[in-house]
């Protein structure tokens, strides 16, 4: 059975402080809905918060004892050395993280990052023992222009068709529709299952059946308390990659609760 994942992706928000203050209060909430859910025979999905990197160490320290995971946002492609500004795998795993993001669309868009880029990272972060989320999605162009199932089977094939069965256990993939993000335009649940589905074909069609079958696939669009049930009641959709809505202790858990 394909585990449900809700991972919170806090961008770039929060002060250390701030981040802190609400990482308690949230698992204060999330203490409170496991003790309601406790008899209903409802899994819990997993919970992953990914925080600006000045928090992932102290993030991971306080969900000790708490089953949350810490992502970190990104990571750099190379192990070490001479790259000012950079943060390695490495590094990330030293603190205690437990997953990192990688090939998001606004490090694809604003840092021109390659997919030639994200396998790289991926290869990093697998062989530091984290486990990865690989975003993937179309831009308004690609879709309009009818492109978008080329445009995701190529992401996939050159972030990941280079891994080894064994190894995509360890990734869960995130699909972004780019061109529904702040634009005024909404992907519909069944938007969202279509390029799921072919997510999972493109999957079946190079590891096989028993590895697209289990590898989890997150709605990374606009989701929240209010749409976040009619996406994850989908066949192909095993959670989200949360943004706004991950910002706010109590819409996450709302959204958290749409899963159940």
């Amino acid at each position: 059975m394909r585990k449900k994942i809700i991972a919170g992706n806090w961008k770039m928000n929060k002060t250390h402080r701030e981040g802190m203050e609400m990482l308690a209060h949230f698992f204060k909430l999330l203490d409170f809905e496991l003790s309601l859910n406790e008899d209903t025979g409802k899994k819990f999905p997993e919970v992953v918060v990914a925080p600006p990197y000045l928090i992932v160490a102290d993030a991971a320290m306080l969900a000790q004892g708490w089953d949350v995971k810490i992502a970190a946002q990104n990571c750099s492609s190379e192990k070490e050395g001479a790259f000012t500004g950079e943060i390695s795998a490495a590094m990330l795993k030293a603190v205690k993280a437990d997953y990192v993001i990688v090939g998001h669309s606004e490090r694809r868009a604003y840092f021109g990052e390659t997919n030639q880029l994200v396998a790289k990272k991926i290869d990093r972060a697998l062989e530091s023992d984290l486990s990865v989320i690989c975003c993937v999605g179309e831009t308004l162009q690609e879709r309009e222009s009818g492109k978008q199932l080329q445009i995701i089977s190529r992401q996939i094939e050159e972030c990941l068709f280079h891994q080894n069965n064994e190894q995509m256990k360890n990734i869960v993939v995130a699909y972004e529709p780019v061109w529904a993000i702040g634009t005024g335009k909404n992907a519909t649940p069944e938007q969202a299952q279509e390029i799921h589905k072919h997510i999972r074909l493109v999957i079946a069609g190079k590891f096989g059946k028993d590895i697209s079958e289990n590898i989890s696939i997150l709605y990374g669009g606009s989701c929240n308390p209010k749409n976040a049930k009619s996406i994850f009641s989908q066949p192909d959709v095993d959670g989200g990659l949360i943004g706004g809505a991950s910002l706010n202790a109590k819409d996450f858990i709302e959204v958290i609760k749409a899963i159940l």
